[in-house]
């Protein structure tokens, strides 16, 4: 996401797992189930717990779903055996890309994330080749419409919380928070009532890079769909400004 286009960005993205609920619930399935293998099954104990609900809710994800989900979780421990995998890698035109998996089977997931980076006129590389170009950043979208707050108030929430930085946009608020302080910003901005767009952890790109030959922009959209098709896949930063 950037600049103007961030929360246009963040709106197609949402509008787009509407119509896919099945695979964004079955992607915060196995986070829920993570993080109370990890952490227990009480939100109240579990920060990582309680940031996957909210992300959750962000969703549209019914409460008795999420209920179900740590229930299930809490009682079949040993079951999950899901571990976190990240790629990096190139699309067209030296895009860079990251695409974290969680999945109970390396090979059928390293063989699914090659195969669409090929179809899509990219390559995998080694470990640490693009992640450079990015900035991890706890990430916080409002949409100024669901918003009721002056931006001079909200802003000194984020702030007094650990936030690192507030941008106001056209549509939208932006928080910026270090990893480590996201949680805590999030929870004082849900605790003053504020509606969340999105809120999570993210990997943010240094530099932007267009793509002005339609082709690249068709095996590039390629890579994406083929990624978004994938269970095994969480979450997809790139550095394409659209």
């Amino acid at each position: 996401m950037s600049g103007h286009s961030k929360f246009a960005n963040i709106k197609h993205k949402k509008e787009k797992n509407d119509a896919a609920k099945g695979k964004i619930f079955t992607i915060i399935g196995r986070e829920i189930a993570v993080a109370v293998k990890e952490g227990g099954a009480d939100p109240a104990n579990n920060s990582r717990l309680r940031d996957i609900v909210a992300k959750a809710k962000a969703n549209n994800m019914p409460n008795d779903t999420i209920d179900r989900g740590i229930k299930k979780a809490a009682g079949n421990l040993a079951g999950v055996n899901y571990e976190t995998i990240t790629y990096e890698g190139y699309g067209p035109n030296g895009i860079a890309i990251i695409v974290k998996a969680l999945t109970d089977n390396k090979n059928r997931t390293a063989s699914n994330v090659r195969n669409a980076f090929t179809k899509g006129n990219g390559n995998v590389g080694t470990p640490g080749c693009v992640s450079f170009m990015f900035d991890m950043k706890g990430q916080i979208l409002i949409d100024k419409e669901e918003c009721s707050m002056e931006a001079d108030e909200l802003m000194m929430i984020a702030l007094d919380a650990g936030a690192e930085d507030f941008n106001e946009e056209e549509d939208s608020f932006e928080v910026l928070t270090d990893p480590d302080q996201f949680s805590v910003v999030r929870e004082a901005l849900e605790n003053a009532k504020v509606a969340m767009v999105q809120a999570e952890v993210t990997m943010i790109p240094q530099t932007w890079v267009t793509l002005t030959d339609e082709k690249d922009i068709k095996f590039f959209q390629k890579t994406l769909d083929l990624l978004d098709e994938d269970d095994d896949v969480q979450e997809v930063w790139h550095n394409w400004e659209e």
